[in-house]
């Protein structure tokens, strides 16, 4: 338990630094994804085995992450918004992306308070690129204007 609560403040710091404003759909989606993996493979093993773990579920994370922000555009994150926004816990929203063929589904899995009492939410997305079924978690919280921001 330990060694992850350092891997996560130091991916956490990691993610601080980037300076978030100035990364594109992929990179966003390779930072979050490899977060997520490594937190993953962080609860696997003990010693040398956590360790592969860890850097096998940062890299699988990343890879899988990477994909499905590069194929996501302006109308697919007004999409997911929308479902953030809307959606009870639990409930789906499908749609296809026309340009890239693209499908998503994306459901609120948990609602949280984090970040100075911001109204958050974890959810997970799946994505179809390619026929291949790709699936992300993610915790995203509502900005001041109403949008959704990442924070994993």
């Amino acid at each position: 338990m330990k060694r992850s609560m350092i891997l996560l403040s130091t991916l956490v710091g990691c993610l601080s630094l980037t300076g978030c404003q100035n990364m594109n759909n992929q990179d966003v989606g390779t930072l979050t994804g490899g977060i997520a993996g490594g937190l993953l493979g962080s609860t696997v093993g003990q010693g040398g085995g956590q360790m592969l773990a860890i850097a096998a579920g940062t890299l699988a994370g990343a890879y899988i992450g990477g994909a499905v922000g590069k194929n996501m555009d302006e109308n697919d994150r007004m999409r997911m918004d929308a479902a953030l926004n809307d959606n009870a816990v639990g409930q789906p929203t499908y749609w296809r992306n026309a340009h890239s063929g693209t499908t998503y589904r994306v459901t609120p899995v948990h609602n949280v308070t984090r970040h100075g009492n911001r109204y958050c939410r974890e959810y997970r997305t799946v994505a179809t690129i390619n026929g291949k079924p790709q699936q992300m978690y993610g915790t995203a919280c509502r900005q001041p204007d109403g949008n959704w921001k990442a924070v994993n």
